[in-house]
């Protein structure tokens, strides 16, 4: 859990909580609020072992080129980009500085390199996000958080 923001792609936290996907054996109940952008079906849940509390890890299109292993974190407030990956797409002249403090990263603190905003897309939906940098060691290129 990673806490830097109160927002979620500029909705706030209390409408993003609006979402509830619950997968249970034998039962899968799904309400979802009207403004969502991405969906499960009930095929997606084929195939797991249930309950489960598996990581969610995709693969992410930002302008273009692909980022593998962003992991889709509900718990974190806040969008993660390594800074390692800004230099290999040669974006790093896009960052905007910003210092802040993220609490909870890595069971420790850490403070940003700045922020950049990337037009994302995923599953037909392209969305500019905004993405805190940081320069620390990770399991992932990306962290997609409640924000």
């Amino acid at each position: 859990m990673i806490f830097g923001g109160v927002e979620v792609n500029g909705v706030t936290f209390a409408a993003a909580k609006k979402i509830k996907i619950s997968v249970t054996h034998g039962k899968r109940i799904r309400q979802i609020s009207d403004d969502d952008k991405i969906t499960f079906t009930e095929e997606d849940a084929d195939g797991l072992p249930l309950p489960h509390n598996d990581d969610m890890v995709i693969s992410l299109s930002v302008i273009d080129f692909k980022i593998k292993r962003v992991l889709v974190d509900p718990g974190s407030s806040a969008n993660i980009i390594q800074l390692r990956v800004l230099v290999q797409a040669k974006l790093t002249g896009k960052i905007i500085p910003a210092t802040k403090l993220l609490v909870g990263f890595n069971i420790t603190s850490v403070m940003t390199r700045g922020e950049i905003l990337l037009p994302t897309h995923a599953e037909g939906v392209t969305k500019t996000t905004l993405f805190k940098v940081v320069n620390v060691d990770m399991g992932y290129n990306v962290i997609l958080g409640r924000r």
